[in-house]
């Protein structure tokens, strides 16, 4: 089983960063790569777009509001890996109010001949992107 896990700073307290990534169904407000997402079975299951036309269908495993963390699974999606389990996080940074540590990581089985470094490539690109774009986003409210 491969894992990755990455981690960035953001300049913001946890609780504003948590508004706006905690909803299993916000993706699209953050997430460039995803831009339309739609929840069934009680906001359990998301169906998600790529710019690609892919779907990718994903399973909240544990949600914990006050932790400000979520896990969810995929069921469904053009990545060469099966057993996904990932989960995004953030963390409050001692002495710093305003300042958070979001951390997304997964663990994932490569299929398809697929190697672990080759999936964890994909993920750590997928990770960090995401990451790079929930920093943005403060940093153009923080411009106003």
């Amino acid at each position: 089983m491969a894992k990755t896990t990455r981690s960035l700073l953001i300049e913001a307290s946890p609780d504003a960063v948590w508004e706006l990534i905690g909803g299993f169904d916000s993706l699209p407000q953050w997430l460039p790569y995803i831009p339309s997402s739609e929840v069934t079975k009680g906001g359990r299951i998301r169906h998600l777009a790529n710019p690609d036309g892919h779907v990718i269908i994903e399973q909240l495993e544990v949600f914990d509001n006050a932790a400000r963390t979520y896990s969810y699974s995929i069921l469904q999606a053009p990545f060469p890996v099966t057993n996904y389990l990932a989960t995004l996080q953030v963390h409050e940074v001692a002495g710093e109010k305003n300042t958070s540590l979001v951390e997304w990581s997964g663990k994932f089985t490569p299929i398809h001949n697929a190697t672990d470094e080759e999936v964890i490539a994909l993920f750590n690109g997928i990770f960090s992107d995401g990451l790079k774009a929930i920093k943005a986003a403060f940093l153009c409210k923080n411009s106003y």
